[in-house]
């Protein structure tokens, strides 16, 4: 049986107050394009299909037109659950006579833990659908007050999967959290990811999936696997953070064969346009080609710029954001030496601001320079005094 594996599409995302929905779009065609090349037998999607509880009409729209695309014009089953950004209600509504077309779609847990079939020359396959539920939902749906953490809310789940599991089938367990070798803790490595716990660990120790053939994940964005090369996230299809500039995004193709024996094989999906950062000056920036990417660009200079933003986007008309590397440097000193502004004198004052702007402390001929500046405008204010009495 062939697999397509993919999760976090956050249909409806903004980066930086852009909408996404086009660069969206573009890529969902892509991956319709890879369907009718490779003809996958069954689509997975593990979570984070919208980005938020609520998505905006163009992205429940494409979503529709995305599932009517695979389900009902290709015939190819979709197995998708909802993830930490959906709204388990809304991706549940209207699931069991979905189903009954080729669409699995899972927004809430149930006690009921009946797998989706399917069934290829060597046999069953058995696909466990379970969406990304909160701890205290796992502990009331199970009643038992024991369940605090994302480990024990994944135990208890699996533990009441494995004796109905058939021994003769092939087991894919599709998933929506952070799994981690051994459970240790781990910081997300995209900021446009929010915690799955606050306040408590939230990893779940990759050994729990051992008594599957393969675990399909979603929640990392990043294409990875975990402890075992059948434990595997697809990541996300497109970039959603700066944090992300280095991923080679993609989906995955998983075979899986009579004797439960996978393959895997990534293969890339190519944005309408990159996000990544550019450091430069604007002098050098402004006779650069026009780019269409998502840029986060950080300038170089050492005078200041007036509307920087202004000038960048003649040239980089995506550009997301600016900042000035010294300026950066300036807020990472330490605290002690950040003191309160309100309390600098006019010298200490002066030398905080061009630090600021240039990235380096004044030299004795800017500072005497200022202060002769400075005692000029407090003679002149003297005069106006006097002039006024």
């Amino acid at each position: 049986m062939k697999i397509f594996h993919t999760a976090d599409w956050h249909l409806g995302k903004y980066v930086q107050g852009v909408s996404m929905i086009e660069d969206q779009a573009y890529i969902l065609q892509q991956f319709i394009a890879e369907i009718d090349k490779e003809k996958p037998d069954v689509i997975i999607i593990a979570g984070d299909l919208y980005d938020r509880a609520v998505p905006p009409t163009e992205a429940v729209q494409l979503l529709d037109n995305i599932f009517f695309e695979i389900v009902i014009k290709r015939e190819i089953p979709v197995l998708a659950i909802a993830g930490n950004h959906d709204s388990p209600n809304r991706i549940h509504f209207g699931a069991r006579f979905m189903a009954s077309r080729g669409l699995h779609l899972i927004g809430n847990l149930t006690l009921d833990q009946t797998p989706v079939i399917l069934k290829d020359d060597t046999g069953e396959v058995h696909f466990h659908l379970v969406p990304y539920t909160d701890p205290t939902q796992v502990r009331y749906l199970f009643q038992d007050p024991a369940i605090r953490t994302q480990q024990q809310a994944m135990e208890k789940i699996i533990d009441s999967i494995i004796p109905n599991m058939d021994p003769k089938a092939r087991h894919i367990f599709i998933g929506h959290a952070f799994v981690t070798k051994n459970g240790a803790e781990e910081q997300n490595p995209s900021d446009a990811e929010r915690p799955l716990s606050i306040g408590g660990s939230e990893c779940i120790d990759a050994k729990l999936f051992e008594p599957f053939h393969y675990t399909a994940l979603g929640h990392l964005h990043q294409a990875h696997f975990v402890d075992s090369e059948k434990i595997r996230y697809s990541g996300s299809p497109l970039k959603y953070s700066i944090s992300e500039e280095n991923h080679k995004k993609s989906y995955l193709i998983v075979e899986i064969d009579g004797a439960g024996q996978i393959t895997t094989t990534k293969k890339p999906l190519m944005p309408k346009r990159d996000m990544r950062t550019i450091e430069n000056t604007m002098e050098q920036i402004l006779v650069s080609p026009t780019c269409e990417d998502y840029l986060f660009i950080k300038l170089l200079d050492e005078s200041p710029i007036i509307s920087p933003m202004e000038k960048i986007r003649s040239v980089y008309p995506n550009a997301m954001h600016v900042e000035r590397i010294s300026l950066l440097d300036y807020r990472n000193k330490p605290l002690e030496e950040n003191i309160s502004k309100r309390k600098m004198d006019d010298v200490t004052l002066f030398e905080s601001f061009y630090y600021e702007i240039t990235g380096q402390e004044p030299d004795s001929d800017t500072l005497d320079l200022f202060k002769e500046v400075l005692q000029e405008e407090l003679l002149h204010k003297q005069e106006i005094e006097v002039e006024s009495k």
